[in-house]
């Protein structure tokens, strides 16, 4: 499929979506996190779940936002049963990562679903993380990884004890996996698997974390197999073309064009990101490490990425390569 007819096809004529508001069941007991769950898709997620009487955390690096949408959501929602939170989450600077966990695992002593949704896009060339990472891939990518693997033995812990299926961490891909990441495998890295930032669009590198979420989640899956039915399953998303802050960056001419002519109201990356933590289809094993496309069903990605994905899977090639590069990266941070 050409790249135009895979744009085509997550743009425009989309079925309706599978799981909504209206038929997910009760999440009473239940607890979350969604990143980045103050503004755009996540918060139209997590309200969502709080409607259906789950406990949410929200966590992000602005507590005035935080706070600000708890609030409406709760005005909102005044028959509910669940609980909303505010957790600190800085994903530019990898040092307070684990006070962050930390924070959680203090207070929780389970975790459902761990909803990989904050991010941001295209942001302004040598941009960079505290650290020093191309801060889309810093942020999209690197932070993710470290949060997620703190939180992972909880995660496991959960899963233990909860229907086969139920117990998940989801990473944002988008669109960009296919129509913005560079060719021959959607991501240039060196031979010891550190990105190979580009220098002259921000477009490419916003392309390449993409795919980077898409290799994260396919290499846990391979990493924390599904044994009897347990474990903690892996999905990566493309939530669709959505009206967001992540467009805050972009120029205002091409914001306009975009945002007016092909993007969706944010509720419908909500309903993706609902089909891939949540829904049963989605929970199962043979699915563990796949990809979901807007506004919930399975499906694939370009060829030349899905070809590393496959290789992962062998322990192989770049996603792989990706993997121990993160691994290696955030170790001093554990």
């Amino acid at each position: 499929m050409s790249t135009f007819s895979r744009f085509w096809t997550q743009s425009f004529f989309l079925a309706p979506p599978r799981l909504t508001e209206k038929n997910l069941s009760d999440e009473h007991g239940r607890v979350t996190i969604v990143t980045g769950g103050y503004a755009g898709v996540g918060y139209e997620l997590s309200k969502i779940l709080y409607q259906h009487n789950g406990t949410v955390y929200v966590a992000g690096r602005s507590p005035e936002k935080g706070e600000r949408a708890i609030n409406v959501i709760k005005a909102a929602v005044p028959q509910s049963k669940g609980r909303l939170e505010f957790l600190f989450l800085d994903l530019g600077d990898l040092t307070g990562i684990k006070k962050s966990a930390e924070e959680f695992m203090s207070k929780e002593s389970r975790l459902d679903v761990l909803v990989n949704n904050a991010g941001v896009m295209q942001v302004p060339l040598g941009s960079k993380t505290v650290q020093g990472y191309e801060l889309q891939i810093g942020t999209n990518c690197v932070a993710p990884y470290l949060f997620t693997k703190l939180l992972t033995p909880l995660l496991q812990q959960t899963a233990a004890s909860s229907p086969a299926g139920s117990v998940r961490v989801t990473w944002a891909a988008s669109l960009g996996v296919d129509v913005q990441s560079p060719p021959n495998g959607g991501f240039d890295l060196t031979s010891d698997g550190a990105p190979i930032v580009n220098t002259t669009r921000t477009q490419t590198n916003y392309g390449m974390s993409k795919v980077g979420n898409y290799f994260l989640a396919s290499q846990f899956a391979l990493r924390n197999p599904i044994k009897d039915g347990k474990g903690v399953v892996s999905l990566a998303f493309n939530p669709g073309n959505l009206r967001t802050e992540l467009q805050r960056d972009m120029q205002s001419v091409m914001k306009w064009v975009i945002t007016t002519l092909l993007l969706y109201p944010a509720v419908f990356g909500g309903y993706t990101e609902l089909y891939a933590g949540w829904a049963e289809e989605t929970g199962r094993a043979e699915h563990h490490g796949g990809y979901v496309l807007p506004w919930g069903r399975l499906g694939d990605v370009r060829a030349d990425v899905q070809r590393e994905i496959e290789a992962g899977k062998k322990g192989e090639g770049k996603a792989m390569k990706f993997w121990e590069w993160c691994d290696s990266e955030t170790k001093a941070y554990l």
